[in-house]
């Protein structure tokens, strides 16, 4: 099958910005009748075909919100695209999710502008660096972001920093010394967050975490953030010969994989190892562990309620909005005298 064209080629044949490409295909009236004839020209010669709605270009009403995810499987994610379905039931958008894959997301989201599918963007946890942002500009397209943050971009996140220095401070105030934590195989900025929260709150309290207790999974998967990335760090601990008194997990599904490994090891939680994971998922409660919300569904509806701001007016202010996260005490952290 041959490849499409993109906007970009279409620009690069005319000699114009992909701006004014947009500009066209948004109908606008600030390209002149001359240039606007030549693209128009080119995308016919190109075969270049957007998937646009008639009305859409006609009207140049938003409809179609694409919303870009590393992964639509994890709970993490569920949770946040739930908040999105239930609150742009509300609205005329559609929604079409597109998964930009955990391993390569940046390059992920760059393809999906290139195609010029959708005109107003909701971003969830991919970082934007300036070549992305560049592209962002050249598009025009309205974008809010979710766990990630741009100054000129509206955003609504939690502070991992925050959540990280309250679980530590959670696992010493219950007594524990002897601590170590299960981080992902990727590093990013929510990792370094919730790593440099919790340790700092232990150095304030002159608490170390030894370098053996300081863990990673080597798998891949949703970032390293998987359950079975969490499983194979709870046997690099056994392997080693020694655990802490307490374990913090950088999620919940880390949690999960390491609490089952920790069974499997006849090592019970919390009497002989606690527990604490990161997020809040569902499973958590039922597993009785001691976590950190991030409000991950309010922050999906927050979202789309500013999205819609943004699609009504052109000149409505950002709002960047970064939430305390919640403490949830749960048994998997409780000190067995």
């Amino acid at each position: 099958m041959a490849k499409k064209p993109t906007i970009y080629e279409v620009a690069k044949k005319v000699g114009v910005s992909t701006a004014t490409v947009s500009r066209v295909l948004n109908d606008s009236p600030r390209v002149s009748d001359k240039t606007k004839k030549r693209i128009l020209k080119a995308m016919r010669e190109m075969n270049y075909a957007p998937r646009l709605t008639a009305r859409k270009l006609a009207s140049s009403k938003t409809e179609l919100l694409g919303v870009v995810v590393p992964s639509f499987t994890t709970p993490y994610y569920n949770e946040v695209l739930k908040g999105i379905k239930d609150e742009i039931g509300h609205t005329d958008l559609d929604m079409m999710i597109y998964n930009t894959g955990s391993d390569t997301p940046q390059q992920g989201l760059r393809e999906f502008f290139g195609r010029g599918i959708a005109d107003a963007l909701i971003i969830i946890s991919v970082d934007i660096p300036e070549r992305i942002h560049k592209q962002m500009q050249a598009t025009e397209v309205k974008t809010v972001l979710i766990n990630t943050t741009h100054p000129d971009h509206s955003y609504f996140q939690v502070d991992d920093y925050k959540g990280g220095y309250m679980a530590a401070e959670h696992l010493v105030n219950q007594g524990y010394r002897s601590i170590g934590i299960i981080s992902a195989a990727e590093e990013s900025t929510i990792t370094k967050e919730r790593t440099r929260g919790f340790q700092e709150y232990l150095d304030e309290q002159g608490i170390e975490v030894k370098e053996e207790h300081f863990v990673r999974g080597s798998i891949s998967k949703h970032a390293g953030f998987s359950e079975e990335s969490g499983f194979e760090a709870i046997h690099k601990f056994d392997k080693q010969g020694t655990f802490p008194e307490a374990i913090f997990c950088l999620n919940d599904t880390l949690a999960t994989g390491a609490m089952y490994a920790l069974s499997r090891l006849g090592i019970k939680v919390p009497e002989d190892v606690a527990m604490m994971g990161y997020d809040n998922i569902k499973l958590s409660k039922y597993l009785d562990l001691t976590t950190v919300d991030q409000k991950m569904y309010t922050i999906g509806v927050n979202a789309i309620k500013q999205m819609t701001k943004l699609i009504g007016a052109a000149d409505t202010p950002v709002v960047q909005q970064v939430s305390d996260p919640i403490l949830v005490k749960r048994g998997s952290t409780e000190k067995k005298l």
